[in-house]
């Protein structure tokens, strides 16, 4: 994209046998995501992948290179959940690393879509129609998304399945699985308790960025606050999170998550209260600023039908038929 800078790999030593893998992303705001090298045996454990581009997996290589570890080195490759900047690189590092891929099974928001490019974008496209979108700005961004390449090089599925119960071995101890799906429904958190650490994926990160998977599970942003209350329960120092540094403080950060949720929840309510509207209308209210339009029917969209989603469920707003035209949303009672 014109005028954004793009960053370098590079790695950093968080602590000896562990090592932050910075890789950039092309998008605007989000500039690198993180990939964890675990020390394991002659090996090492890799934690996410990164985005699938053009030249991404010699940007992985160099990153590794930097922390004195090579490609060939890689023991075990486990994905916190199947976003393409998290799980994207996947399929060509466990080919050329003869290793294993670890993932949790309720991966086919991703796997499935990227299977079938075309039906993915047909379901999101109905969706946004249905929500309220207008024709236009609807076509355009079905035209701009037809063909888009998803940042997955191929579809690997996992040999084993990350669910509660599962430990991943390092050098640094063993790894306990924690289910929390919310960002989406494959996340996972690794906890290593012994040293009180974290990966959290993009389940915690160092500043609230709030995003959600819709239309794969009941409730989203339901599943997210309950999957705050699981990594509260933990004893963790450090997080070690998808994008940004390393940070402590890991119930005041699921605080703030939970703070933030509540504000978006009472913005939906304050903009209902005028009468039924579809969930579209609603979105720049909700997230409180306008956005550019490929984001307000992506991903602005998809979190205020969430947040809809969960008042539904909780009785506070009810769905009325659009017989034919778009539906919309109203305060129940």
């Amino acid at each position: 994209m014109t005028g954004h800078r793009r960053e370098r790999s590079r790695a950093d030593r968080v602590l000896p046998g562990l090592w932050r893998l910075r890789l950039p992303l092309p998008w605007p705001g989000v500039p690198h995501g993180n990939a964890y090298a675990i020390a394991a045996g002659d090996g090492v454990v890799l934690v996410d992948t990164g985005l699938h581009e053009p030249g991404s997996l010699r940007g992985l290589e160099l990153a590794l290179d930097q922390a004195g570890l090579a490609l060939e080195q890689v023991r075990l490759v486990v994905c916190t959940h199947a976003h393409s900047d998290h799980y994207g690189q996947a399929a060509p590092i466990t080919e050329r690393a003869g290793c294993e891929l670890w993932m949790h099974p309720n991966h086919g928001h991703m796997t499935a879509s990227a299977a079938d490019p075309a039906a993915a974008l047909a379901k999101r496209v109905e969706l946004a129609r249905r929500s309220g979108v207008p024709d236009g700005p609807l076509t355009a961004y079905a035209d701009a998304r037809r063909g888009e390449r998803r940042g997955i090089s191929a579809v690997v599925l996992p040999a084993v399945e990350l669910l509660p119960g599962v430990e991943v071995e390092t050098d640094l101890g063993a790894w306990r699985v924690y289910e929390t799906p919310g960002h989406a429904p494959s996340h996972v958190c690794l906890h290593q308790p012994e040293r009180r650490l974290l990966l959290s994926g993009d389940h915690l990160l160092g500043r609230v960025s709030l995003y959600y998977d819709f239309g794969y599970t009941p409730d989203p942003a339901g599943e997210f606050l309950r999957s705050l209350d699981v990594v509260d329960e933990l004893d963790v120092e450090l997080v070690l999170a998808g994008h940004g540094r390393p940070v402590r403080g890991a119930r005041g950060l699921a605080e703030a998550n939970r703070s933030a949720v509540a504000e978006r929840l009472a913005r939906v309510r304050a903009a209902l209260e005028g009468g039924p509207r579809p969930a579209f209308d609603v979105v720049p209210e909700v997230i409180g600023r306008e956005l550019p339009e490929p984001m307000m029917i992506g991903w602005g969209l998809a979190e205020a039908l969430c947040y809809l989603r969960h008042l539904e469920l909780r009785g506070e707003v009810e769905r009325l038929d659009g017989d034919g035209e778009p539906e919309r949303w109203a305060l129940s009672g």
